[in-house]
C-alpha cells in the first residue's frame, strides 16, 4: 500500500501551527463521513395530525422535533406499538425546502423509506398521531458517536440515556 506524507512549512510557527490544525480537522471530517451512517442521532417526533401527506411507502408526514436531532438516513421506530420499524427518513423539508437535519422544537416534513425486505406499514392502519416516532439507536451506533460525535453525545445525553432504557442497551 502507498502513502502519502505532508510536508508542510511557514515563515512563522503559528501559521504552521494553523496549517497542522487544518489538516487534523479535514482528516477528522474524512473518517466521519466514513462512519456516518453508523451513528445515528437521537430524536424524539411528534406526528402532526393536520399534516398527513403520504400514508404509505414512503410515508410522508409532518412532525414537530420534540428532543434530539432528526437527520437523513435515521432509522426510525415506534416504541408504543412493540417497536415497530417503519423505516428510514429519506428526506426532511421545510417550507418546501430540503434540509439535512431538523432540531429541537422545528416542525419539519419527513419522509420514511420501508427498509428493503421489511414490512411496509402505514400511517392510519399501523400508527397514528398519538404514537411518538424516535430514532433506532444501537451498542453500535452510541459507540460511534462517541468516538465521532463527542460533542453531540454531550449535548444529547439525557436523551441517550432515555433511549438506552427503553432499547435495553447496556
Amino acid at each position: 500500500s502507498t502513502q502519502s506524507t505532508w510536508v508542510m512549512t511557514a515563515d512563522i510557527i503559528y501559521h504552521l501551527t494553523d496549517q497542522f490544525q487544518l489538516y487534523l480537522q479535514k482528516l477528522d471530517e474524512e473518517e466521519r463521513k466514513q462512519h456516518e451512517g453508523e451513528a445515528i442521532f437521537p430524536c424524539v417526533l411528534e406526528i402532526l395530525p393536520d399534516y398527513i401527506f403520504n400514508t404509505k411507502n414512503p410515508i410522508v408526514v409532518g412532525v414537530k422535533i420534540i428532543d434530539g436531532e432528526l437527520r437523513r438516513g435515521t432509522p426510525i421506530c415506534i416504541p408504543t406499538k412493540d417497536m415497530i420499524d417503519i423505516g428510514t427518513v429519506i428526506n426532511i423539508q421545510v417550507n418546501n425546502q430540503d434540509k439535512e437535519l431538523g432540531k429541537k422544537g422545528e416542525e419539519v416534513a419527513v419522509s420514511i423509506a420501508p427498509h428493503q425486505g421489511s414490512q411496509h406499514y402505514s400511517y392510519g392502519r399501523h400508527f397514528d398521531h398519538k404514537d411518538k416516532l424516535i430514532s433506532k439507536i444501537s451498542r453500535k451506533s452510541i459507540d460511534s458517536m462517541k468516538m465521532f460525535y463527542v460533542e453531540d453525545i454531550k449535548k444529547w445525553l439525557d436523551l441517550f440515556k432515555k433511549l438506552k432504557i427503553i432499547f435495553n442497551i447496556d
